[in-house]
């Protein structure tokens, strides 16, 4: 039978172990810092007033509210979205850098050349904002009245036919692009340097009809000078839900909409990414934020971080075929 000595320092063997334990479990409790301890800047590669600004703006605002922090808004516009993404993707990776992912994300993939960054692997979705339309309108002068009218007569005059969009390599003239492979005619697409470009064309009919973000027409249409012929979404815009889906129009390879993400850089803590979807689905479940969204023509819509993913690397895909068939030069 062990002395009472030696029973005494077993006791206190065992005391001190226990104490050591139990110092230690606030480190471990403590090791992972708290979010955010300071303001959320998102990095939105367009400028002020645009739609993926605007929405930026009124997700950030409510967001603030549920994180307790200020959310900036960072305009980085041009380059592709380059500067943005890459300022992103060289931030520290501790959620408190956001980076307004969209469908041009994916086309700068398959357009440049090579970037600073990695578009898949040095950024972490985290949820999808909204989708906005692109349709297919003519003039309201232009003789045609239905997609399908446009394409009788683009198969009856192959060649005859100006299909308008904005810059080479935008989402649109891509989508003008998908719509000529997708249709089967033989059109000449002619890329114009923005909106306002492009509408005097159409009123003017140096183009038949026009590729353009349904949301910068819409005041044209509301007007009666230009008439939506269709849709290129899977669904009929919450806007203007009588005019059909370029599928339900006849052209079912004609599938394309725009869309903003919410993305953090590559390493963020799995813990801070849940937090921030959660504040985020929070946030676009708020009535007075898809109000907003909807007069932009977006339909506020969140996403699982990997939805958000699988959206991007199919845009990836999907952009950069389109790009290689055309023959679009790299930049």
């Amino acid at each position: 039978m062990p002395s009472p000595f030696i029973r005494r320092r077993k006791l206190l063997a065992a005391a001190a172990m226990g104490f050591g334990i139990t110092c230690m479990a606030p480190t471990v409790a403590t090791a992972q810092p708290a979010f955010p301890t300071k303001s959320v800047r998102i990095v939105v590669p367009f400028g002020p007033g645009g739609v993926g600004d605007l929405t930026a703006r009124a997700v950030g605002q409510k967001l603030a509210q549920q994180l307790g922090q200020p959310v900036v808004i960072e305009n980085r516009p041009g380059a592709g979205g380059v500067a943005a993404a890459e300022a992103v993707a060289r931030a520290a990776p501790d959620g408190h850098t956001l980076f307004l992912m969209s469908n041009g994300t994916a086309v700068t993939a398959g357009l440049f050349k090579s970037l600073p960054f990695d578009t898949v692997n040095d950024f972490k979705p985290i949820s999808t904002l909204g989708f906005f339309d692109i349709a297919v309108v003519s003039g309201i002068e232009a003789p045609f009245t239905t997609l399908a009218e446009v394409i009788a007569f683009a198969k009856a005059h192959p060649g005859k036919l100006n299909v308008g969009s904005i810059n080479v390599g935008s989402t649109q003239n891509l989508t003008a692009e998908l719509f000529k492979s997708a249709a089967g005619i033989d059109v000449h697409v002619v890329p114009f340097n923005g909106t306002p470009a492009l509408v005097a064309a159409l009123r003017g009919r140096q183009v038949d009809v026009a590729v353009e973000m349904l949301g910068p027409v819409l005041p044209q249409i509301h007007a009666g000078t230009l008439r939506p012929l269709a849709v290129t979404g899977e669904t009929r815009s919450i806007l203007q839900p009588r005019v059909p889906t370029a599928t339900e129009a006849g052209v079912t390879g004609l599938v394309a909409s725009s869309w903003n993400a919410l993305a953090a850089p590559a390493g963020t803590p799995a813990a801070v990414i849940r937090r921030l979807h959660r504040e985020i689905v929070a946030s676009l479940a708020d009535a007075e934020v898809q109000q907003r969204l909807r007069t932009l023509n977006v339909e506020a819509k969140a996403s699982t971080p990997e939805q958000a993913s699988e959206l991007l690397l199919a845009d990836i895909q999907r952009w950069s075929a389109v790009i290689e068939r055309v023959g679009i030069p790299k930049q």
